[in-house]
């Protein structure tokens, strides 16, 4: 019988025998990117690691030297973790040597149900790792003041699954720039959840707002423009709302009181989850239902005039759009972006 040991230790191997997982640690439960309510499973094994048959096996979350310790080559438990974004280190030791895997989770305490997945009906379509798809396109936005330009590629780090999605920018007085994918032409869904991580370098005290877009054409052939925006010159959630008519559109940001939000003051070097719930209604208004960052909900309720006549054919959009603050340039990441949709 595996005998379970919680111990405050500092572990004697260096950040340099980490291993991938690979080579040693299997996770099946939870996956990277998950968000799961305390207590969850952790579910992993291993047989060996660097050559070296497993004896023990163990987790510990984010730079904490508290790790909890199994015999044996399996972790099969419920375990318990601190609200919040945390990356979960679940490792194997085997004759000195030590592999570990890492995953990026949001936890969130009180049990199950408050996932914001369970919004997300089984029979939702979605479409998965925008990130990395072929075709985004960069444009700065005229709408706005200055100038900017932009340049977006896939790379190999920082990642989460191996890819991710860099977008350089380049701006004077205060620019914009907009990153663009077209992946859609469903004109029927009226329900759409998004669902993607952010990172952000030390350039982040050069952006302005993060903007997160799904632009959708109707069957009436007017276009309805989702907006989520983490507004750094008012710290709030802002969201997007056309104050005219679809044929002579006013598209504006309305703040929402109470939801703080700064780009400038996320984390630097870390990711950071991003999620959002909207949908609309046949007449184009839209319900701006909540948005979720590194798993804290920050309730919108707003309903508001969204539609726009731009005489675009079916098609749905994703935009993620980067404001630059002064004259500068910033870099972004962008990871494992899905957005379900119904």
């Amino acid at each position: 019988m595996k005998t379970l040991r919680v111990l405050s230790i500092v572990l004697s191997f260096s950040v340099s025998a980490t291993v991938p997982a690979m080579a040693g640690v299997n996770v099946s439960s939870p996956s990277t990117g998950d968000q799961v309510s305390s207590p969850f499973k952790l579910s992993a094994w291993a047989t060996s690691c660097s050559s070296h048959n497993v004896t023990a096996m163990g987790y510990s979350f984010d730079s904490s030297s508290d790790t909890t310790i199994i015999d044996g080559q399996s972790i099969d438990t419920s375990i318990h973790g601190p609200s919040g974004h945390h990356t979960l280190h679940v490792k194997a030791w085997a004759d000195g040597h030590a592999c570990v895997a890492d995953l990026e989770i949001d936890v969130r305490s009180g049990g199950s149900g408050g996932s914001p997945s369970s919004i997300i009906p089984v029979d939702a379509v979605s479409v998965s790792h925008l990130d990395v798809m072929f075709g985004w396109s960069a444009q700065h936005d005229q709408g706005a003041s200055g100038s900017a330009s932009g340049s977006t590629k896939v790379v190999s780090s920082p990642s989460l699954s191996g890819s991710a999605r860099e977008f350089e920018t380049e701006f004077s007085n205060s620019g914009d720039e907009r990153y663009s994918l077209s992946f859609s032409d469903d004109t029927s869904a009226e329900n759409f959840f998004y669902d993607a991580w952010v990172y952000v370098t030390s350039s982040s005290s050069h952006i302005g707002n993060l903007e997160f877009d799904i632009n959708q054409t109707m069957p009436d052939e007017k276009t309805v423009m989702f907006g989520i925006v983490c507004d750094g010159y008012n710290q709030h959630w802002a969201y997007t709302v056309n104050t005219g008519s679809d044929s002579d559109p006013r598209p504006r940001h309305a703040t929402k009181n109470g939801a703080y939000c700064d780009p400038r003051a996320w984390t630097q070097y870390t990711w950071h989850h991003l999620q959002a719930y909207y949908s609309h209604d046949d007449s184009g208004y839209i319900t701006y239902h909540s948005v979720w960052l590194d798993g804290k909900e920050f309730k919108i309720d707003e309903t508001v005039f969204g539609k726009y006549s731009l005489g675009w054919g079916p098609v749905i959009t994703t935009q993620f759009q980067v404001d630059g603050l002064g004259s500068n340039h910033n870099t972004v990441y962008l990871a494992n972006l899905k957005i379900y949709r119904w």
